[in-house]
Order: C-alpha cells, then structure tokens, then sequence
C-alpha cells in the first residue's frame, strides 16, 4: 500500500514574523480579504497592516460559527471586493472558515493564528458545524494551506487557556498516528502512515511532556521562551502534520460524538480532545501505565481529566450513551481502530476514563 505525507507549502515562526507577513504573502496574490476575530484584529491588527505593507486588504469579521450560511457569506464578500487570495487570522474556526472559502473561490490561501488551540493551521480540512455549534461534517480540502505563519509574541498575548487547550489536541496525535499505522488504512494523506509523519508524532507527544509545563508558565506570564517556542511548534506544525498524515481516530469521534451534549460547549475542541484520549487508551487496553502518564501529564498543565471538569457534573446514563453512539456514526474516524467498536464500548470507557480520572484526584 503506498504511503503519503502532506504539507502546507511554507511555514513560519516566530517572535515578530506577523511585521514580515509581506515578503511571503506577496507570492500568493495581488488583494487579499482578511477573515479576522475581534480579539485578533484588536492584539495584532496595526501589525499585520504594517507587515503587508503595499499589498492592500479589506477585513471581514467572522461572525462565530463555521457554518455554511457564514462560508457562504464570506465568500460572496470576497468576490464583491475583487480579493485574490484570502488570510486567516484568528483561531481555529476562523482559520477553518478562511481555508473553506479559499478553497470555493479556488484561490491562495495565509493561515495566521492568533493563538495555538488547534492543529487547524497546517492541514487540509475544515470541520464545519451547525450554526448551533454542533459538528456536522468534515470537508476534506484538496491542497494544504499555501503559507502558514505563526507570530510567537503575538500567542504569547493570549489566554493561557488556548495553549493548554492546544496541547490537548495535540496529545492525540501520537496514539491516533500508531491506531492507523496497526489498521493499515489510508489517512487523510490519501496513505498510509509514512516514517517521517510517525516520527513527527511520536515527537509531538515528547514534546508535551518535556516542555508542556514551561510553556504554560511562560504563557501565564506572557512571554515567549524557548519552552513556548517549543509548544506552540507542537501543537501546531508537528500536531497538524502528524494528525493529517498519521490519520485520526477514536479520540477525534469521541471529541464529537461530546459536542452533541450542550453541558460541554463551553469546552475548547483540545480540552474534550485530551479527555477523549484518555478514553481511547483505555478502548484500545492499552498499559495501565500509559495511560497514568497521559492523565499525570493533563494534570500537570491543567486538561481535564472527568466528564464534571467536561461541564458534566450530573451523569445521566443516556446522555453518556448519546455521545457513545454519536462517535460510532457510519464514518467517524472511530471506525480506524483496528478493531470494531460499539457504542456501548465507548460508553464503558468514558465512564472507566472518568473513574480513573476521579481516582487520581483522591
């Protein structure tokens, strides 16, 4: 079976990179639409402007959900302004949104987070949701960003809580890479695991553990460090590579089968991604020991570890089985285990997850 790797066509970062956007963004179009959140235009607006120097741009504000009424929207926006490429910049659903309505209007694309919650920056798909906040579909896109820069100082200013948040995500990556690898299925490559995406994953994850702590210190006080340098690089280069050419799994299915229980919306997608994997440990029967370091590791820099720490302070059997049978859809990526999974195999592991999560915290 052949094996495949993808990747954005360049990547960038950090400290200052928003201030040289220009050099790099020059060879992508001559007008670009900026789809922006508040907060990021707010933090790093004036530089982003400075950074693209003669190359003029118009900014649409996203309004909050990537939905296909706002795909839509965005994309009758750009036409109307005679933009030629498009830029993201924001966090993940912004830049899901950006890549979408590139992709529509079949022109470049610069992804440039604002914070680094998500993998979403370097790959080629988008989750699209309800204009509820329910997820609904992934669209596989047919190329990979074409720039993806990443201003450390400008991450640095966020919220601790997306940082950690990405590190939830990217916890992940490693055990659902060697999931497709045992499986032998074709990722989102369109092959299997190559050595290299292995390798980057399994480097994700000892990343984390060495510098996952630092990174949120330096982050709590705002500063970039090689520690956050580190971090930001894993949760996303190395996440989105690894994820993208090692392939997806239960812990992604389970992270959605959770957003159909509207006790976790206030949950960032790392956050239930970091309690889905815990669950998809304990799925696959993996060793005891594993799956302690994983929790010990969540710990350590603030994931949750309960289904009470996921918004679900009462458990209701169904409700559990809901999201259960949610990630065990015809076509989630749960069914790239290597074996078959029932919801109520799912359902026994959330509640084994959030016991062993419980039992921690005695």
């Amino acid at each position: 079976m052949l094996r495949a790797l993808i990747s954005p066509g360049k990547y960038v970062q950090g400290a200052g990179a928003l201030e040289k956007i220009g050099s790099f963004a020059s060879e992508l179009g001559s007008k670009a639409l900026v789809i922006d959140s508040k907060t990021a235009l707010k933090q790093g607006g004036s530089k982003l402007v400075t950074g693209l120097g003669r190359i003029p741009a118009v900014t649409a504000e996203f309004a909050g959900e990537v939905s296909k009424k706002e795909i839509n929207r965005l994309r009758e926006r750009a036409q109307a302004e005679g933009a030629d490429f498009i830029i993201g910049f924001g966090g993940g659903k912004v830049i899901d949104t950006a890549k979408t309505v590139s992709h529509y209007l079949k022109a470049p694309v610069a992804i440039v987070p604002s914070i680094a919650a998500t993998d979403a920056p370097t790959s080629a798909l988008a989750v699209i949701y309800t204009e509820e906040g329910v997820f609904e579909e992934y669209l596989l896109l047919p190329k990979n960003p074409d720039l993806v820069l990443v201003d450390t100082s400008l991450i640095a200013q966020a919220p601790v809580r997306f940082l950690i948040s990405g590190m939830g995500d990217a916890l992940a990556t490693k055990f659902e890479a060697e999931t497709y690898n045992q499986s032998r299925k074709a990722a989102m490559s369109g092959g299997i695991p190559t050595a290299a995406a292995l390798a980057l994953a399994n480097l994700c994850y000892e990343t984390l553990l060495e510098y996952g702590p630092a990174a949120k210190a330096s982050a709590v006080k705002h500063v970039v460090s090689t520690a956050l340098e580190r971090i930001v690089e894993a949760n996303t280069l190395l996440s989105g590579l690894g994820f993208e050419s090692g392939g997806l799994a239960a812990a992604h299915a389970i992270h959605n089968g959770f957003t159909a229980l509207e006790e976790t919306h206030s949950m960032y997608h790392g956050e239930k991604v970091a309690f889905a994997t815990i669950v998809q440990l304990i799925l696959e029967e993996q060793p005891l020991e594993q799956i302690e370091e994983v929790i010990a590791f969540c710990k350590a820099v603030g994931l949750p570890t309960t289904l009470a720490q996921l918004g679900i302070s009462n458990i209701v059997p169904e409700d559990i089985m809901q999201v259960a049978r949610a990630a065990t859809t015809a076509g989630e990526t749960i069914h790239n285990e290597p074996f078959p999974v029932t919801a109520q195999m799912v359902y026994d592991a959330i509640l084994s997850a959030n016991a062993l999560g419980c039992a921690e915290e005695k």
